[in-house]
C-alpha cells in the first residue's frame, strides 16, 4: 500500500483566490458573504451569497474561454493550475497514463442550462448553442482540466451533491494508495449563483432570508435560519509518497483515511440519530489506525440549517464517543457560504492549513451557541492548537456521507 501525500493546492473562493489570501482569511475570520451581484435576486427573497471576488480570469484564460466553458469548469481549471504551480509539477515530468483527475461538482453548468433554456423559449429550439451540452454536463470540469494539463490516467467526476468534493479526494486517495495512479488532481468546483440556483434552494426553504451578511451564515447558532449559497473551487495535487520523494517535492500533508456511506433515510434531511455520518467518521479512523482521542480538529459540514447542524453534532458524538469534546470543531461555511459540490474541496484545504500552521479556523457570526449542540466549537476567533490529525466532513442530499482524515506532515 502506498502512503498518499498532498504537494499542492489551489483555491477560488469567496475569501480568497490565492493561498496567501485564503490562509489569511481563515486565520482572521474574514466574512466572504455579501449582497448578490450576479443578478437581481429580489424576486427570490434571497439577498446574500458567497460570490468569488476579483477572480483573476486573465491569469490562465482568454475572454473567449467563457463562451466555451461554464464558470464551474473555469474555476476548476484555475484551482488545478494553481495547485500544480504550488506542487512544481508539469505533465511532461510524470507518467501521463498514471496522472489522473477526479474533480466533482454537485450540479455542473447550471447558469448555462438556465441561459439556454431561456433562449430556446424566447427564440426557438434552433437557437440553442452548439456548446450547450459540453458547457453544462457535470463531467466537463474533470475533462477540461485533463485536456489542459495532459492527464491521461483516470478522469472522472463524482456527483454526490454537497459531498462531491470530499468523495473525489477520497477516491483519489484510494486510487493512489492501491497503486493505480501516481498523481491525481482531486477536489470540487461549483458555480450555481444564478436565478434558478437560488430560486430552487429557496423553494426548499434551505436558504436563509437574512439580509445582513454578518447574520446570514451562522452554523451552530441558536438562531441559525438556513445556508448561504457559495461558489468556487478547491483542489489538491495528491501523490504517492514514493513519487513525491523521488522528485524532491515539498510535502504539505498526508491523507490517511476516508469514510463513505449513506444514511438511506431521507431525500434531503440527514438521519437525526447521527449514525450515518458517525459511522463514516469511524470508517475513516479505522482505515488510518487512529483513535478518536487523537482527532484534534473537525472541519464540520456545518451548513447553518437547523436540521443539519443538530444531526451533525449527534454524528460527531456517535463517531468520537466519549472523546467528542476533545476535538475542536468549526464550520468555515460561516465565512464562505456553502459551495455545494466544491465545499469538500476548500474545506479539505482549510483542514490541511490548520495542520500546517497549527491553528483552528473559527466559526464566525455566532452570537449564542445552540445549547442543544454539545460540541467544543471554536467561535468567532481562530485559536492556536497542537494538531496532528484533522477531519473534514461533508454530507450531501440523498444521504451521502464522506469523511476525510488528514495528518500533519512529519518527515
Amino acid at each position: 500500500m502506498n502512503r498518499v501525500v498532498v504537494t499542492g493546492y489551489g483555491v477560488a473562493s469567496p475569501i480568497g483566490n490565492t493561498p496567501e489570501d485564503f490562509l489569511s482569511s481563515l486565520k482572521n475570520g474574514t466574512n466572504g458573504i455579501g449582497p448578490i451581484t450576479k443578478f437581481d435576486a429580489e424576486a427570490t427573497g434571497i439577498s446574500v451569497a458567497g460570490e468569488v471576488k476579483e477572480f483573476p480570469l486573465e491569469k490562465y484564460f482568454k475572454k473567449k474561454d467563457t463562451k466555451r466553458m461554464d464558470m464551474f469548469s473555469i474555476y476548476g481549471i484555475y484551482a488545478a493550475l494553481e495547485a500544480l504551480e504550488m506542487a512544481e509539477l508539469s505533465s511532461d515530468k510524470v507518467d501521463q497514463d498514471r496522472f489522473g483527475v477526479i474533480v466533482g461538482s454537485g450540479i455542473g453548468g447550471l447558469p448555462t442550462i438556465q441561459d439556454q433554456v431561456t433562449r430556446m423559449n424566447d427564440k426557438g429550439a434552433n437557437r440553442v448553442s452548439p456548446m450547450f451540452v459540453p458547457m453544462s454536463i457535470v463531467n466537463m470540469v474533470a475533462g477540461n482540466i485533463a485536456l489542459r494539463v495532459g492527464a491521461k490516467g483516470i478522469c472522472t467526476t463524482i456527483v454526490t451533491a454537497c459531498a462531491s468534493g470530499t468523495h473525489s479526494i477520497g477516491e483519489a486517495f484510494r486510487s493512489i494508495k492501491h497503486g493505480y495512479s501516481d498523481v491525481i488532481i482531486a477536489g470540487g468546483s461549483e458555480a450555481t449563483i444564478c436565478e434558478i440556483g437560488i430560486a430552487g434552494f429557496a423553494a426548499l426553504t434551505a436558504l436563509t432570508t437574512e439580509t445582513d451578511p454578518n447574520k446570514a451564515s451562522t452554523p451552530f447558532d441558536k438562531n441559525r435560519s438556513g445556508f448561504v449559497m457559495g461558489e468556487g473551487a478547491g483542489v489538491f495535487v495528491m501523490e504517492s509518497l514514493e513519487h513525491a520523494l523521488a522528485r524532491g517535492a515539498n510535502i504539505l500533508g498526508e491523507v490517511v483515511g476516508y469514510g463513505a456511506n449513506c444514511d438511506a433515510y431521507h431525500m434531503t434531511a440527514p438521519n437525526p440519530d447521527g449514525s450515518g455520518a458517525g459511522k463514516a467518521m469511524k470508517l475513516a479512523m479505522a482505515e488510518a489506525g487512529v483513535q478518536p482521542s487523537e482527532i484534534g480538529y473537525i472541519n464540520a459540514h456545518g451548513t447553518s440549517t437547523p436540521a443539519n447542524d443538530s444531526a451533525e453534532a449527534t454524528s460527531i458524538q456517535y463517531g468520537l464517543g466519549e472523546n467528542y469534546r476533545n476535538a475542536y470543531v468549526s464550520s468555515t461555511k460561516s465565512m464562505t457560504g456553502h459551495l455545494l459540490g466544491a465545499a469538500g474541496g476548500i474545506e479539505a484545504i482549510a483542514s490541511l492549513l490548520a495542520l500546517q500552521h497549527q491553528f483552528v479556523p473559527p466559526t464566525i457570526n455566532v452570537t449564542e451557541q445552540d445549547e442543544a449542540i454539545d460540541l467544543n466549537i471554536v467561535i468567532n476567533d481562530s485559536i492556536e492548537a497542537d494538531l496532528t490529525y484533522a477531519m473534514s466532513n461533508s454530507l450531501g442530499f440523498g444521504g451521502h456521507n464522506a469523511v476525510l482524515l488528514l495528518k500533519r506532515w512529519e518527515a
